[in-house]
């Protein structure tokens, strides 16, 4: 079906856009961070405008040459990797780092779709701004990945994922064709949203090559609280008295398990815990105001409120930035310490609030008639995400359960589908929930994708065997 990025095609590209569009094809293109999906390396190239990109992609698709989109490559799902592909083009965004412009007073920012998170953040906030989409990896992870795969992070409570926070979209076709929309409007009804279309395809329809962004004011008062409570039961009540005191106050409502805290003890022991006993379940809490309202006046008061409920039974409040950073910094640190354990399974669920304390009840029973495991389950409460990751007992390795690994993802995912969830709530599908998105998607649906596939992609070179194979 494909074609390798041989020598005689590589010349034509060389040929098209010049001999710096090429880089190293180094170990980093080849694996995803966890080292689940290995992939080979034809060729890796960087365009450094969108004319280039277009070039390129026009000669993969006439020539049936397989392209695999490659952002800061921080992806969790296999999306980033030419996996199953002989020879694939691996086509880099690394060179698409331009501020085109930013608009402080419309809260608006232009930018190339290689610019980082980190790199959006920071010119908002140089301009009095917030650009409010915020992952662990906002160093290396690029903004027109986050917008591939629709990211998620720690905000989208109150914010909005990154469907949520994009106005425009300049995408590349493999046709060649170039479709730019970087108007910088909140409403357009001139037809279908191809926009929202594009976002979350992962990179099998078009590349992203730049995007105009929605900012928002950048709060003058903050303030973080780390509390422990008894059950995710307990931390859905908080959750809703928080709502109800702090209204749109509230930018971020996390969950989090005591076994998390258990991981980053046992695998990452250089890292201070600000607590001496560790809880079953803590929730962590951001509030952020402007001028008029102070945040750590209203964390002290939503704490009583709590604990009046009595959800909360001890806690952390931060009392300056320095240690609010800390606690956001343990927070960020429970995936590195998941992947020195090893996980056996990794789920990225999406639920219905209101079901999920009986959720983790009923998984957790369920996964025990199978074997004894270590569950770390965590994740944004305040917009019903949760990572529910299944790990070996203590003095094994996740090596002994590979036999167990299907079983388990299946148990989990039946059980998230019972309970009207979805498999794939930020991370993606990627190659390594294809499988899940056959089985749980209706037939209208995956054949409406297959459609859209063929009309954008006719020669099937975009990411071949993700989402859609």
């Amino acid at each position: 079906m494909f074609n390798p990025a041989d020598k005689k095609f590589l010349s034509k590209i060389e040929i098209a856009c010049g001999p710096k569009v090429f880089r190293p094809a180094s170990q980093s293109y080849k694996e995803e961070p966890r080292g689940r999906w290995i992939g080979k390396i034809g060729a890796v190239v960087a365009p450094q405008n969108v004319s280039e990109a277009s070039k390129i992609l026009k000669i993969c698709s006439d020539a049936r040459v397989p392209v695999i989109p490659y952002g800061g490559g921080t992806g969790l799902v296999g999306g980033q990797v030419g996996a199953n592909l002989d020879s694939p083009l691996i086509l880099s965004t690394e060179r698409l780092t331009k501020i085109i412009d930013i608009f402080p007073e419309e809260h608006v920012i232009v930018c190339e779709a290689g610019c980082t998170l980190e790199d959006i953040q920071n010119e908002a906030k140089n301009n009095n701004r917030l650009f409010p989409l915020s992952l662990a990896s906002k160093g290396s992870a690029r903004i027109g990945g986050n917008l591939a795969t629709n990211a998620g992070g720690i905000g989208v409570l109150r914010y909005g994922n990154a469907r949520d926070l994009c106005l425009g979209l300049e995408v590349t076709f493999p046709n060649g064709e170039i479709w730019s929309d970087l108007r910088r409007l909140r409403k357009d009804n001139s037809g279908y949203d191809l926009k929202s279309l594009l976002i979350g395809s992962e990179g099998s329809l078009g590349l992203v090559t730049a995007a105009s962004l929605r900012l928002a004011p950048l709060p003058r008062s903050e303030s973080t609280a780390l509390l422990f409570v008894n059950s995710p039961k307990a931390a859905l009540a908080a959750l809703n008295i928080t709502q109800d005191f702090v209204s749109e106050g509230l930018s971020a409502f996390e969950l989090l398990s005591g076994q998390g805290f258990s991981f980053i003890k046992e695998a990452m022991p250089s890292v201070q815990l600000p607590f001496s006993k560790i809880p079953d379940w803590a929730i962590l809490i951001q509030l952020g105001f402007g001028s008029a309202r102070n945040a750590e006046n209203s964390m002290i008061k939503l704490y009583e409120k709590i604990c009046y409920h009595k959800l909360v039974y001890d806690g952390v409040l931060a009392k300056s930035k320095k240690e609010s950073d800390a606690l956001w910094k343990l927070r960020e640190t429970i995936p590195e310490a998941n992947r020195r354990i090893g996980a056996i399974a990794s789920h990225d669920l999406s639920l219905p609030l209101s079901e999920i304390s009986t959720f983790i009840d009923r998984a957790q029973i369920e996964l025990s008639s199978i074997g004894r495991f270590r569950i770390n389950c965590f994740g944004h409460l305040g917009d019903g995400n949760l990572h529910f990751n299944v790990f070996p007992e203590t003095g094994k390795t996740k090596d002994q359960y590979s036999s167990q690994c299907d079983v388990i993802e299946s148990v989990v995912h039946d059980l998230t589908v019972e309970f009207k969830g979805s498999v794939s709530a930020e991370h993606g599908i990627g190659r390594s929930k294809v499988k899940d998105l056959i089985k749980y998607s209706s037939p209208v649906k995956l054949d409406l994708m297959r459609k859209l596939k063929d009309l954008f992609d006719p020669n099937g070179i975009m990411n071949p065997g993700v989402i859609i194979k």
